[in-house]
């Protein structure tokens, strides 16, 4: 009878003993799921932000733990940056993070603020040079967002193209700028008209390497400057 109870209170000692070891595993295996941080960061899409500008944006720069870094909060930081118009955040195994961006483009440079505008409108500090036109002087209220949606339609490598804009309306129309183009040339625009300049290089190979003035805003003719 002594026998018996020995075996039973040895069985009950192992279970016991088994039941913290499968729980101290388990406890392990969560800390060490918790505390493996991000293996490898990527960043795509971005042209005008560093790669260590949206790390730091996003608060991962030190490659914090894989698993409590949610998508979420990260979106909602980098979302924050006016440069940034999307944000897709992608994990992969290995503990690799993916942040795809897409950035607004910048339109031009506003002089009497010296900031970049946006094709969200809004204007930012930006320190490296830009191939974007500067504009000159002072828009409307009530044509200005009209024309800076306009400008987000013009293709990017004739916007490099563009040195200055000014807004320069007449007496017949009130929507007239004049763009000073890096080759010489001078063209006039109507806002209605704003999506011909996507054609420029088109017209400028007809022009048979003449300076002169564009006039798209009345009309279609080129003026030969004397």
């Amino acid at each position: 009878m002594a026998k018996k109870i020995i075996k039973r209170k040895k069985l009950r000692v192992f279970r016991l003993f088994l039941i913290f070891l499968i729980l101290g595993m388990l406890f392990f295996a969560i800390y060490f799921y918790l505390n493996t941080k991000i293996q490898n960061l990527i960043v795509k899409g971005n042209y005008y932000l560093t790669d260590d500008e949206i790390l730091k944006e996003a608060k991962v720069i030190d490659y914090p733990s894989f698993s409590l870094t949610f998508s979420r909060s990260l979106k909602k930081r980098l979302l924050k940056n006016p440069w940034i118009k999307e944000v897709n955040i992608h994990r992969s195994f290995y503990h690799v993070l993916t942040i795809e961006i897409v950035e607004y483009q910048p339109l031009f440079v506003k002089k009497e603020s010296n900031k970049i505008v946006l094709e969200n409108e809004l204007e930012v500090d930006y320190e490296r040079k830009l191939r974007i036109p500067t504009l000159m002087n002072y828009i409307p209220n009530t044509k200005y967002s009209k024309f800076v949606n306009k400008m987000s339609k013009i293709k990017k490598d004739i916007l490099g193209g563009v040195s200055e804009i000014e807004y320069q309306p007449n007496e017949h129309d009130k929507d007239r700028f004049l763009l000073y183009m890096d080759d010489g040339n001078s063209v006039y625009l109507t806002l209605t008209k704003f999506k011909m300049l996507n054609y420029y290089t088109d017209v400028l190979s007809q022009l048979e390497g003449k300076k002169g003035i564009l006039y798209l805003d009345s009309g279609n003719h080129f003026k030969i400057m004397e």
